[in-house]
C-alpha cells in the first residue's frame, strides 16, 4: 500500500524513479539485506536512505515545497 502512494507521490511531482519489487527480483532483495532494512518502501535519494513513505523527509531531499 504504501509503496503505491510513493510511487504515485513521485509520480505526481514528476521525479522519476525505478522501481525494484523484492518479490520478484532477487538481487533488490539481496541489497536490502544487505542494508539490514526489511521493509518497504526504501528510497535512495543520492546517499539518504529513506525507509517507509516518509513525506517529510521526501520533500526535503528532493527540495519540494511540502503541500
Amino acid at each position: 500500500m504504501f509503496c503505491d502512494t510513493e510511487k504515485a507521490w513521485l509520480s505526481q511531482h514528476n521525479i522519476p524513479f525505478v522501481e525494484r519489487n523484492v518479490a520478484t527480483d532477487p538481487a533488490a532483495l539481496e541489497e536490502l539485506e544487505r542494508l539490514e532494512v526489511f521493509s518497504t518502501p526504501v528510497t535512495l535519494v543520492d546517499d539518504q536512505l529513506v525507509v517507509g513513505f516518509n513525506r517529510r523527509k521526501l520533500e526535503e531531499l528532493l527540495d519540494i515545497k511540502p503541500g
